[in-house]
């Protein structure tokens, strides 16, 4: 396979194995199913199954719940009989990571169990071990015997498994070898994958997580042509954004590298990890997948290709030139889009990112402040702050009296034709809309690396994103290096919908090395249109906005600190909880994000327990870990600093740390 799904141009379903678990069908183009995860405790029976009733009535096709030992492991039968007394027989699945004899106890019971290939036979300990080939080899034998009775009583019971590799929980063995990288995780699941279908038990789901969603899609495409190269087939794909943490960031994330892969007809089964409660991470799996309910003519009318002139399993950003502060090797851009306001003020900046203060006659300018405003037809009556410069239509930019600040915004056929052009000019093409007859690239060699020109890429169809990334593959062919802007347009209804939207079109083409700038606009005028907050969907009340431009600004830097193309904020890996975790998750989450929040760049790990601990934290600079009963354990990369702290004291601890560490500043105004 070339590739890793059958089209990048039109949407079609990569071709699965069939997997059965219990009465339900997965891969094999039956619909993309929906999980998600307990968070109570497996021993206590009654709470895990109201949990689990819960999920299940918010939609959940698939619950999982943690075994770690095998007392949980047996206790799974009596959740699994009292959900089956009380009428629900969805399927169960047991989550295993460091205990082999409670996933052979597991296997028996529920319909579905998960090991983790990292920790399942492996210990991590951060070594770095040599290996001649004979001493490799011997381990994949070591590994064999051990996972081997598992497989065979999987089989036996007509058990499924997933074969779930993380990217933070590597073994060391794999990672002397193949490095933390996308491969190593492939290899990984490769080694348990080759043994089972060595006993020929074939009934098995892959998944290749990761808290970066660069690294996460990555290593799924490289499984999928991994496993075509080998096997000729591929098994049906569990796809999820580990740790993504919790409320817009972590929606966002997740629909970076989930949305990603969906575009392109990868993934069975979806389940989106939320430091929240797990039912409330259905609604966003629902977001996600609703879009490709009818999606078998996305991509009809856009040009085939035979071969993409980009790597797709590796990141790359595209080459370009610079025009001004855009393309080159700088960080993309925003544009905030005022242009649906009545009459622009001072204060409908703040919005986006700036806030005049009359008293001392001076603007204060936040992180996520955006770079460029679209006016429309507006010009400002006031001066305008720091760095940020104005689009408008040409028409009333030939207006504008200072032409340092504003700039124009065509259409192509407006640029050709325009006598009057500025030094830096966005230009909007249209890419394979339903009115664009198929091939038709006419002004593209007009504009072709005219250094004024910005070029902004959008589409009328409603999947755009393959439509756009086929136009930068045309400009990659034709070696046109301008810099683009991603132009995303959303129609949805639900400020959910439309994050899962913003994040899927543009984060697709970002996580390429698409893009150096982007501009996101949608059809909602008035932040009551959004019906941000319904508890009902959104699970509580995660989004801090009061205006449809405060909105789309803040997805816009969130969408760019997901895909790690522009940091402009603290950055949370956080898991969502389990049975095994040791503290309240959220609220502590709640906590440390109160009194770290403007810790631009830093990444801090929070962790219920030692089995999400420093591996999971993969990247993380800091981490907070639960090692007992109100017990924190607190890292730095992946070295303890202090072991066992009390809870009560620990938020004070780890911001000792970042101090001692050099990462702490002090929160503006103290």
């Amino acid at each position: 396979m070339q590739l890793y799904c059958n089209s990048v141009t039109q949407y079609k379903r990569l071709p699965t194995r069939e997997v059965k678990i219990g009465d339900l069908l997965l891969g094999n183009g039956h619909p993309i199913r929906l999980q998600t995860m307990t968070t109570t405790d497996t021993m206590d029976t009654i709470a895990t199954v109201e949990q689990s009733i819960r999920c299940i009535e918010a939609g959940a096709e698939l619950v999982r719940i943690t075994a770690p030992s095998k007392k949980e492991a047996e206790n799974l039968l009596h959740i699994k009989n009292e959900l089956r007394k009380r009428g629900y027989h969805t399927p169960l699945v047991a989550d295993i990571h460091f205990t082999p004899n409670a996933a052979e106890i597991a296997a028996r019971i529920v319909e579905k169990v998960r090991v983790n290939p990292g920790n399942y036979v492996d210990k991590k300990k951060f070594e770095l071990l040599e290996y001649t080939d004979v001493e490799y080899a011997e381990e994949i034998d070591r590994i064999r015997e051990r996972f081997t009775p598992l497989v065979k009583i999987c089989k036996e019971h007509g058990t499924a498994m997933r074969i779930g590799t993380n990217h933070g929980s590597l073994s060391d063995r794999i990672m002397s070898r193949y490095g933390d990288t996308p491969m190593g995780m492939v290899e990984s699941a490769m080694e348990f994958l080759r043994i089972a279908r060595g006993e020929s038990y074939h009934n098995i789901v892959l998944s290749m997580k990761a808290s970066n969603p660069q690294v996460m899609v990555q290593a799924y495409r490289l499984l999928i042509q991994q496993m075509a190269a080998e096997f000729g087939e591929c098994y049906p794909l569990h796809l999820g954004v580990t740790e993504a943490g919790d409320g817009e960031d972590g929606r966002v994330k997740s629909a970076a590298g989930i949305g990603t892969l969906l575009e392109d007809g990868v993934g069975d089964t979806i389940r989106v990890s939320l430091t929240e409660d797990p039912e409330f991470e259905i609604p966003v799996c629902k977001d996600l997948v609703k879009r490709y309910t009818s999606a078998t003519s996305v991509g009809t009318g856009i040009p085939a290709i035979e071969k993409i002139p980009y790597d797709p399993f590796s990141y790359q950003r595209r080459e370009c030139f610079e025009v001004g502060n855009i393309g080159g090797k700088q960080v993309p851009v925003v544009v905030a889009d005022l242009s649906k306001v009545d009459k622009i003020t001072p204060a409908s900046l703040e919005s986006i990112g700036y806030r005049y203060d009359e008293k001392l006659d001076k603007w204060n300018i936040s992180d996520t402040a955006a770079d460029y405003v679209f006016t429309g037809h507006q010009l400002l009556d006031f001066a305008l702050p720091g760095t940020l410069k104005v689009i408008a239509y040409a028409g009333a930019w030939a207006m504008a009296a200072d032409k340092e600040k504003y700039f124009p915004v065509y259409n192509a056929s407006g640029f050709v034709l325009a006598e009057n052009r500025h030094s830096k000019n966005f230009v909007m093409l249209d890419c394979f809309s339903d009115e664009t007859p198929i091939n038709d690239f006419s002004h593209l060699d007009e504009l072709a690396n005219d250094p004024s020109v910005i070029l902004c890429l959008s589409s009328g169809r409603q999947h755009a994103m393959p439509a756009v990334r086929r136009m930068f593959m045309e400009l990659l062919q034709r070696k046109i290096q301008n810099p683009v802007i991603l132009m995303t347009d959303s129609s949805w209804e639900t400020a959910d919908e439309h994050l899962i939207h913003f994040a899927t079109e543009a984060g697709a083409l970002l996580l390429d090395g698409f893009g150096d700038g982007i501009w996101l606009g949608m059809k909602a005028k008035s932040y009551e249109q959004l019906e941000a907050n319904k508890s009902a969907t959104s699970g509580r009340n995660y989004l801090n906005n009061t205006t449809v431009e405060q909105f789309v600004n803040a997805t816009a830097f969130s969408i760019l600190q997901a895909t790690r193309t522009r940091i402009s904020k603290t950055e949370y890996i956080s898991c969502p909880s389990c049975g095994r975790t040791l503290f309240d998750l959220q609220e502590t989450t709640a906590r440390i994000r109160e009194v770290t929040n403007h810790l631009k760049g830093v990444k801090i790990a929070i962790m219920g327990c030692i089995v999400n601990g420093p591996g999971e934290m993969a990247d993380a600079d800091f981490g907070y870990v639960g090692s007992g009963v109100g017990k924190i354990t607190l890292y730095k990369g992946k070295e303890i600093v202090k072991r066992n702290v009390e809870s009560e004291v620990a938020v004070d601890e780890l911001i000792n740390i970042l101090k001692e560490h050099g990462a702490w500043v002090e929160p503006a105004g103290l």
